[in-house]
């Protein structure tokens, strides 16, 4: 009897130190206060406007790509109120498309409804970053389950963003994103 207390006992105390991790030292114990510092500032309002180049991969749960993608975006900005419609391309040949409504509060929260959000998604932009929260609803071909997402945007000193996703089931983590986003027209300056 004893051994198998020892056992319990052993392991509570190890899901305690991985819950811990996670929730203080970990993607998700990130917050918004954290990228104050510094003299860039992300307002979405000017760096998630016009055409704009998205480039990423997908990693499973496993740790390995699972899929790459290229993606256009085309974003407009009328005051507190934006459009993003996105349009994905992924390796295998298939395409995805996602329209957000987007509105900044004054005090840079930022509300997102996208048609495959489950509710509304929240967020905040502070410093040189923006975080968002929502839960996303995998298409039916994809086995239809709803995942709560945490993205992380943070501005590059050349104004490239850097794009972080986790997608959770259960508080589990079964996907990650890592993506740069960038003005389309600044690869056409570039050609030129």
């Amino acid at each position: 009897m004893d051994g198998f207390f020892f056992t319990l006992l052993g392991a509570l105390i190890m899901c305690g130190a991985f819950w811990s991790r996670s929730r203080y030292a970990d993607f998700l114990a990130q917050r918004p206060e954290d990228y104050t510092e510094g003299n860039m500032q992300f307002d979405v309002r000017t760096h998630l406007n016009g055409p704009i180049i998205c480039e990423g991969v997908i990693y499973g749960p496993l740790g390995r790509v699972t899929s790459r993608f290229v993606g256009e975006f085309e974003c407009h900005w009328d005051g507190n109120v934006g459009t993003m419609d996105e349009l994905f391309r992924y390796d295998d040949g298939s395409e995805q498309r996602r329209g957000w409504n987007l509105t900044l509060g004054n005090n840079g929260q930022i509300k997102a409804l996208a048609e495959d959000v489950v509710g509304e998604g929240t967020g905040q932009q502070l410093g040189n970053s923006v975080q968002l929260k929502y839960r996303f609803q995998l298409p039916e071909s994809a086995g239809g389950h709803v995942l709560d997402t945490v993205d992380w945007m943070h501005l590059a000193p050349n104004g490239t963003i850097i794009n972080r996703s986790q997608f959770r089931k259960y508080g589990i983590k079964v996907a990650e994103l890592v993506a740069t986003m960038r003005p389309a027209n600044a690869d056409m300056k570039e050609a030129a």
